[in-house]
């Protein structure tokens, strides 16, 4: 019966036969510097060292990292002097550095300064270039492998924080020899169709060759020329593109993209409450003061409403004509009265009053009084005038 062995056997085993290897021990080893970290707590050094076929993960610790009088740069071409064991707990054989003696720039590392360089001189990278990214877009465009982590991360974040926006998404490689005419020509399609409000194009971390595709001048042409604002989330925030530095935005890692192009619905629904709080308490004061004045013009219209100003002026003409009334009278009273004393006086010296004791006068034919006998002759009409009437007589003789 075959004998069961654990994991950690296995592993331990490995080491064991490893680290008795002389051949493995205090050895040269020639490559390029790849997912460099200086992790600035521990002070280690971890990266890969690899050739145009291999890769082999390296550490150097604290210790040999202080005698380092340069700082190890990806792309960096090294000769490291180390030791080949294997860590147990991942079952990962590693070098564990001793030394690292640089030997020049690295082939990935110079090509991508180059085109760095290049496209800065053509004003690629000019801040004036850049457009801004919309506040409330209603779609937006996803660029990135229809398989990595990214896209999941991207509608993660896209779908709790802005739910209300529509995904476009277009798939394609994002490393090897098609990815970058995929990714240029997505980029294309985009604007050919006006699909999208804002686009991010990206993809997870890697190494500089796995992160190449957007270092390539196609690529970095197509997003120059875009009409539509993009969001650059290529690798994790220490990995730098050609694609970071013409897009109109630079996200470090494919998640922090999501957070830049969308608002927070909930910030958002807050906002929102605070302004409509905001014109409540603005109507609310509006309605409290506009109240307050109504009521004062009220106050003030009833002190002086025209039916209270002609009531007033109605009471004046009221007493007003009493007072003509009262004068008149009074006047036609003194009238009457003095009228009545005249009346009597004339009465006392009236003719009417004379004729009715019995006296009379006479006219001539004429109408006029006959005040002297001399002015009759015989035979002349004249007129008798009486208390109740008259007589027409002829003269027949005059004494």
């Amino acid at each position: 019966m075959s004998t069961i062995l654990t994991v950690s056997q296995i592993n331990t085993y490995l080491k064991s036969i490893i680290d008795s290897d002389y051949n493995l021990k205090n050895i040269y080893i020639s490559g390029e510097i790849s997912n460099f970290t200086n992790h600035y707590r521990t002070g280690h050094f971890y990266f890969t060292l690899k050739d145009e076929n291999s890769a082999i993960k390296a550490v150097m610790f604290r210790t040999a990292a202080q005698r380092i009088t340069f700082e190890p740069e990806n792309g960096m071409k090294v000769l490291v002097r180390a030791n080949l064991s294997l860590y147990e707990r991942d079952g990962v054989y590693q070098l564990y550095c001793e030394d690292i003696i640089p030997e020049g720039i690295g082939e990935f590392t110079l090509a991508f300064e180059q085109l760095k360089d290049k496209l800065a001189k053509k004003g690629m990278f000019d801040e004036n270039a850049k457009k801004s990214l919309p506040a409330y877009p209603e779609k937006i465009g996803v660029i990135t492998s229809p398989t990595g982590a990214a896209l999941q991360d991207i509608l993660s974040v896209l779908s709790r924080r802005y739910p209300a926006a529509e995904i476009v998404f277009e798939g394609v490689q994002v490393q090897g020899d098609d990815a970058s005419g995929q990714i240029a020509e997505a980029i294309r399609k985009f604007n050919r169709l006006k699909a999208a409000d804002v686009i991010i194009v990206g993809r997870g971390g890697g190494s500089i060759e796995d992160l190449w595709a957007f270092n390539e001048e196609e690529v970095a042409q197509a997003i120059f020329d875009s009409e539509i604002p993009i969001i650059s989330a290529v690798g994790h925030e220490t990995d730098f593109t050609i694609a970071d530095f013409v897009s109109d935005m630079r996200a470090p890692t494919p998640s922090a993209a999501a957070e830049i192009a969308v608002p927070d619905y909930r910030e958002l629904l807050y906002s929102v409450d605070k302004i409509f709080d905001g014109l409540t308490d603005c109507i609310k004061r509006k309605i409290d003061r506009y109240s307050m004045e109504i009521l004062s013009y009220e106050k003030l219209f009833s002190e002086h409403s025209p039916e209270k100003t002609l009531l007033l002026y109605t009471q004046c003409v009221e007493a007003f004509e009493d007072k003509i009334k009262s004068f008149i009278n009074a006047k036609l009273q003194k009238a009457s009265d003095e009228l009545a004393f005249y009346a009597s006086r004339l009465e006392s010296v009236s003719p009417l009053a004379v004729l009715s004791r019995g006296y009379s006068f006479a006219k001539d034919e004429n109408g006029f009084n006959i005040k002297s006998a001399s002015t009759v002759k015989k035979e002349d009409n004249i007129t008798v005038v009486l208390s109740d009437g008259e007589l027409d007589c002829t003269v027949t003789g005059v004494r």
